[in-house]
């Protein structure tokens, strides 16, 4: 008896504190020695009108049976699946006593007698860590489990519902987040043959989780910039047709099993006709959102901020205010720092993006000092000698590493100074550092993570040179992402390959471009890799 006595406190922690030492014996007196704690349950009615039982006993052991269950014997949990599915080791539990509440009480604690009232518990255990899990199922927990377990069609499950689909999807992602749901890994991943075979890469630079879109929803603008990429008189997409690409998106991260992310731009993106209208139809598809544009009025963030808060706000200034305002046009200066105001009055995050060259290049970290506590982040692109940018001039490579240089130690000091620029983890590398992100995360990520579309719906690996690579408005974004021509500039420069950094750099085919070099086979010209391949 003594045998199982352990054995059943073992299984049922909680009900042995909830009816006490006297009772307990009672309840178990007639077991066997060799009976089996799992049949608790079911004999525990044979004894019931013997033994005066607290009306929730047989919710809390059918509890008890099914967090044992998870924990010693529940089912294996597969490394990765191939779809969206349920958590094996899930069990739900539909209870008619409020349990959790009086369960959660410390061990020193008297126990809390449970109240009357539905509640249903989700017992799984984690796919990674191993661990157990127990708490309150939410309205959005079972809908969740409702639509993955009968393969409901999501969009049909929108429309019943009368919500938008990213309310369906953000369902669903929490699910996932949390664990009783299990998602296919990333479809959005590296080719690791160009990489250095002597290091592992580390797996963050080998998997997207995030797909964007750079979206220049129009060629407008009311500036002129002296470094302007693009001026080229391009018909903007119509409302509807704009539509159709951000379900078209939306079709592209649902089949690689990432979320999206678009970047709204232009031009001046705020001059786009429906600007407001298409921002709150991407933001139904459940898209994280953020906008790369000029200042605009109040009025006009807040009517943004009503729709979705964007995940940043991203200006540009070229340098301090006099040689800002000959790049961009008077005035332009004095209107981008009054509205960084107005962005972080309003609790937007805000970032200013620079374009390098060889004149503003020692006026970065005075700007920068004059931007500390008006923006969150601060850095730079170096120019790409295209469009209106190909008149203007770089620094030769001595000095750029010197203001490389120059700019990692002011990042010690100026929280806002953001690292970019893929040739940084050069020096990192040299001073045994951890890698940066790079460009966008994943060193160049040119038609890899990201693609940039034109306001005709044109789409490029790289939104700084000349890389088409389909239309959007033709083509499915799956179609154009597994094209040859998107995997060969998701390749990048050949000439890198087999480089200590390679995962976290390649350079930037935009420069190379821009001083007419084969993209393909020679490296970024400001390229400092003291050796370039591991012996």
């Amino acid at each position: 008896m003594k045998w199982a006595l352990s054995v059943f406190k073992d299984v049922y922690p909680w009900c042995f504190k909830h009816v006490g030492e006297d009772v307990w014996q009672e309840l178990i007196g007639s077991y066997k020695k060799d009976a089996d704690p799992v049949d608790f349950p079911d004999r525990l009615a044979q004894v019931a009108q013997h033994v005066n039982l607290p009306a929730y006993l047989s919710d809390l052991v059918c509890l008890e049976k099914a967090l044992w269950k998870v924990n010693s014997q529940g089912p294996s949990i597969p490394e990765s699946v191939s779809q969206l599915s349920v958590n094996p080791s899930l069990q739900v539990l539909r209870l008619s006593w409020k349990l959790l509440s009086a369960l959660e009480q410390g061990q020193d604690l008297p126990p809390v007698k449970p109240q009357p009232g539905e509640e249903w518990v989700l017992i799984w255990r984690n796919q990674k860590q191993g661990k157990i899990h127990i708490q309150e199922a939410t309205r959005e927990d079972l809908l969740a489990l409702k639509l993955v377990a009968e393969d409901i069609d999501f969009w049909k499950a929108a429309r019943e519902n009368e919500v938008p689909i990213g309310v369906i999807d953000r369902v669903i992602y929490q699910a996932a987040r949390k664990g009783i749901l299990l998602s296919p890994p990333s479809r959005i991943r590296r080719n690791t043959d160009p990489f250095s075979q002597e290091n592992p890469v580390p797996e963050e630079f080998l998997s997207a989780s995030t797909f964007s879109l750079q979206w220049h929803i129009t060629n407008a603008c009311d500036l002129k910039c002296k470094h302007c990429y693009d001026r080229t008189q391009r018909s903007p997409l119509t409302f509807d047709d704009a539509v159709a690409v951000l379900d078209n998106l939306y079709d592209f991260c649902k089949e690689h099993f990432v979320s999206g992310h678009v970047s709204f731009t232009g031009g001046n993106p705020f001059l786009y006709p429906r600007f407001t209208d298409l921002y709150r139809a991407a933001s139904e598809r459940g898209f994280a959102l953020s906008i790369l544009g000029n200042p605009t009025t109040r009025k006009l963030v807040k009517r943004i901020l009503a729709i979705q808060p964007p995940r940043y706000f991203q200006v540009s200034l070229e340098g301090l205010k006099k040689h800002n305002d000959e790049i961009r046009g008077p005035g332009n200066y004095e209107r981008v720092m009054k509205f960084l105001g107005t962005l972080k009055g309003l609790g937007v995050s805000s970032s200013v993006m620079l374009t390098l060259t060889r004149d503003n290049l020692n006026q970065i970290l005075p700007l920068a000092d004059r931007l500390r506590g008006l923006t969150g982040s601060f850095t730079f692109n170096r120019l790409s000698r295209v469009g209106e940018g190909a008149k203007l001039e770089l620094p030769d490579k001595e000095s750029y590493i010197e203001f490389l240089e120059a700019y990692a130690e002011a990042t010690e000091q100026n929280p806002i100074l953001d690292y970019k620029d893929n040739l940084f983890s050069i020096l990192r590398c040299d001073r045994g550092e951890r890698l940066l992100d790079g460009c966008t995360g994943y060193g160049c990520g040119a038609a890899f993570n990201f693609i940039a579309v034109l306001p005709d719906g044109e789409a490029h690996a790289c939104r700084k040179f000349p890389s088409p690579i389909g239309n959007v408005q033709q083509q499915r974004i799956a179609d154009i992402y597994d094209s040859q021509a998107a995997q060969k500039y998701r390749a990048g420069c050949r000439a890198c390959d087999g480089c200590a950094i390679r995962h976290a750099c390649g350079g930037c085919l935009a420069i190379s471009y821009g001083f007419e070099q084969d993209i393909y086979s020679e490296k970024d010209p400001h390229c400092f890799m003291a050796y370039n391949k591991l012996s």
